[in-house]
């Protein structure tokens, strides 16, 4: 199993950035477990987010519990089957992912995530500062999917999929979309867009009348599911890593030169 060298520990960092990064929670997360208190610091109780430390020198215990130390950074592309939920545990009883990931002896989680009735490309990690970059929404990290939709689809729906669509949580558009085939009363359409809210791609289709039959999602940024079997995984290359990590890193420039002219 392809791995990447440890964090740095020897540097000092936002807790809620050691607590993600530690896979605990999301930096947010974080920071509401610092203000209930549930945070200490060399056996001090934090109340105010903001506060620094040494990871892997520093005791920082969550409930009590110390958090582990600083480990190897796996990244893995796995192809999500039908019937498996993008988390770490389920009160009913339901298949998730890292079920999937049996000869991982480490804790790691989705990067984002996929619908239940989904497929396709899913990314777990142990790096919150990856995780976060890559879902955050102001990186817009772009992800692309085939789907199977009933009824014909007209290049009026692609062009509004395409202009946008105004859904209960804001504005949704496509960078690109297309009908790459039918199937008797049906649609296959391909589609890439920057967000990954909420099963967004079925609401989309929905809003304009359609249902989604199958929906795979066949790319996430860079990367490409390719011919990788349904159920399997493989680690990340270190160059893939890195240009997931520039195209985040571009993306976040980008935004910041966009708030900035307006």
């Amino acid at each position: 199993m392809m791995t990447f060298p440890k964090t740095e520990t020897k540097m000092i960092q936002r807790i809620n950035r050691i607590l993600s990064e530690a896979g605990v929670a999301s930096r947010r997360k974080a920071d509401e477990l610092i203000r209930s208190g549930r945070i200490t610091l060399n056996n001090k109780t934090l109340m105010e987010p903001g506060a620094k430390a040494e990871w892997g020198k520093d005791i920082i215990k969550v409930d009590g519990k110390e958090i582990p130390g600083p480990s190897e950074k796996i990244y893995l592309m796995l192809n999500k089957p039908f019937g498996y939920l993008s988390t770490l545990s389920d009160p009913q009883g339901r298949p998730i992912v890292t079920d999937l990931l049996k000869e991982i002896p480490q804790r790691i989680y989705p990067v984002g995530r996929l619908d239940f009735d989904s497929m396709g490309l899913l990314l777990l990690t142990n790096d919150g500062d990856f995780s976060f970059q890559l879902t955050h929404p102001r990186y817009h990290i772009p992800r692309t999917y085939k789907l199977t939709v009933q009824g014909t689809v007209t290049e009026k729906d692609i062009d509004a999929i395409k202009n946008g669509i105004e859904l209960e949580d804001g504005f949704i558009s496509a960078s690109s979309a297309a009908v790459i085939g039918r199937q008797g009363e049906k649609s296959l359409l391909r589609l890439t867009i920057a967000q990954g809210r909420n099963r967004i791609v079925r609401r989309m289709m929905e809003s304009l009348g359609y249902s989604v039959v199958h929906l795979v999602r066949i790319g996430f940024g860079a990367l490409e599911l390719g011919n990788l079997k349904v159920g399997k995984y493989r680690n990340l290359e270190p160059e893939e890593v890195e240009e997931l990590m520039e195209m985040a890193r571009q993306a976040g420039k980008n935004k910041g030169k966009e708030k900035r002219i307006k």
